[in-house]
């Protein structure tokens, strides 16, 4: 580890690893969607975002290339679990809509999910998950801010 950013590499690694967890803390509860977990990933991310998102614009939230996004978005196409709408705002980016089959399989997920949630959180006190998740979101924010202002 180096002598000038200890606390930076470590958190990093905690990243890593916490990631590493909670792929195998819900492992079961994805393995029983009969889903991948990239195409779980963006139904998840279709059926809960406030507005039909764009591939691109799941891609940059969840740090994905957009075409492994597309890849999933049109097997869940093919699935019949989203589809595909015009966007007033892009001629050539659709927009992804979840149909009423994709909601049932992510409400069915989200059940299942929420026994595992229950079991972790009688370990570990609300107050905590509170206080990380607005750590983190502080340190992504400032770290994406860093990217945007490096891209241009």
């Amino acid at each position: 580890m180096s002598d000038r950013f200890p606390d930076f590499e470590r958190f990093a690694d905690e990243v890593a690893r916490l990631r590493g967890r909670m792929r195998a803390l819900f492992a079961d509860t994805r393995a029983a969607s009969g889903l991948p977990e990239m195409e779980l990933t963006v139904l998840t991310a279709v059926v809960n975002a406030a507005a039909p998102p764009t591939v691109a614009q799941i891609g940059r939230s969840l740090g994905h290339p957009r075409q492994v996004v597309q890849r999933a978005a049109n097997r869940l196409a093919e699935l019949g679990l989203v589809a595909f709408a015009d966007n007033p705002e892009h001629k050539r980016a659709s927009l992804l809509v979840a149909t009423e089959a994709g909601r049932a399989l992510k409400a069915a997920d989200h059940a299942r999910a929420q026994e595992v949630t229950r079991a972790v959180t009688a370990r570990i006190d609300a107050a905590t998950f509170a206080d990380a998740a607005g750590q983190l979101h502080a340190i992504r924010s400032e770290i994406e801010a860093y990217l945007r202002e490096r891209e241009q």
